[in-house]
Parts: structure tokens; sequence; C-alpha cells
């Protein structure tokens, strides 16, 4: 997903479509909370104008997220619609709302914007369906327990105080 402005030009005529599976699994060391990524699939197309070439693109894939509870693994599957616009020429101008990419080294790679959108889109916080996650229920010296057990159970360093109204 890497061209020059000259192998771009030479679409213009007949148009140049997109329909590719990439590797993007290297967003992981970006945010360490994305577990796995699948393969992308990018489709669409690029539009060319006088002095720009616009993408729009269809970004489809899943990834692996921990569960803000219980830190089991979800996956969250998603589907991003993106507009990535790119200067052809230095001297051209456009308006300052648009969002505009200038070349480097006189090529066009969509890869990076891609891995953007997609760090974009991962939500907040994900939630598992599974009630108790990886972590054990009890350890030394502590138990996990329900909201409606704690609200029963009487602290031990109080259990003396429940006699002083019995007398």
């Amino acid at each position: 997903m890497k061209w020059s402005v000259q192998q771009l030009l030479s679409y213009k005529e007949k148009g140049l479509h997109i329909d590719e599976s990439v590797d993007v699994s290297d967003v992981k060391t970006t945010d360490r909370e994305i577990r796995e990524i699948t393969p992308v699939h990018v489709k669409g197309e690029a539009v060319f104008a006088r002095d720009s070439v616009t993408f729009r693109l269809q970004i489809d894939g899943s990834m692996t997220l921990p569960c803000a509870r219980t830190l089991n693994d979800v996956e969250y599957p998603f589907s991003i619609e993106a507009n990535e616009i790119f200067k052809l020429e230095e001297w051209a101008t456009f308006e300052e709302e648009d969002d505009v990419h200038e070349l480097e080294d006189n090529t066009v790679d969509l890869l990076p914007y891609v891995k953007e959108r997609i760090l974009l889109e991962k939500p907040m916080q994900v939630f598992s369906e599974a009630k108790e996650g990886p972590a054990p229920a009890e350890g030394k010296d502590w138990e996990m327990v329900s909201s409606e057990e704690q609200a029963k159970k009487v602290d031990p360093r109080l259990k003396d105080l429940e006699k002083f109204f019995d007398k």
C-alpha cells in the first residue's frame, strides 16, 4: 500500500482500487492493551483531484482486548470508514479544516494511516460475558466476595461490638 507519485498518476485515468489484507500486528507494541489483532482487510479506491488524491477506505478486522472487570480476552471486531487526502503538489493549498497529509520521499504510504485509524477505533473498555477472570478467587489472607456477601458479613474487628447492645 505504498506508491510513488508517478505510479499514482498512471492510475489517474483508469482508477486505483484497493482490496488487500494487511498485517498490522506491530500496533501491539504501540498499544499494549491490544493482545492480538487479525490481518486487516483494506478495501477502497483512490479519487484523483487536480492537486491531491483522496483514498476512501473501508478497514475491517478484529482485535483481542482485556475485559475491564475480569481481564479475560474479549474479541472486538471493527469496521472503519476512512478518508485520507494526500497532497500531490508542494504548492497546492487546501482549506485549513481539511486534514491533508504531506508526501514523504515523494511517495504515498497508507499503512501508517491505517494503523492510526485502528488505534483511534480501540474502545476505552470492553466487557466479557464471563463472571470470573483468570485471577484466583482466594489467596493468602484474602478471598474474593460478592457485594451481597460483603453486606451480610460483619467486620471481625467489630464483632465484639455486636454483644454491646445485648446487655
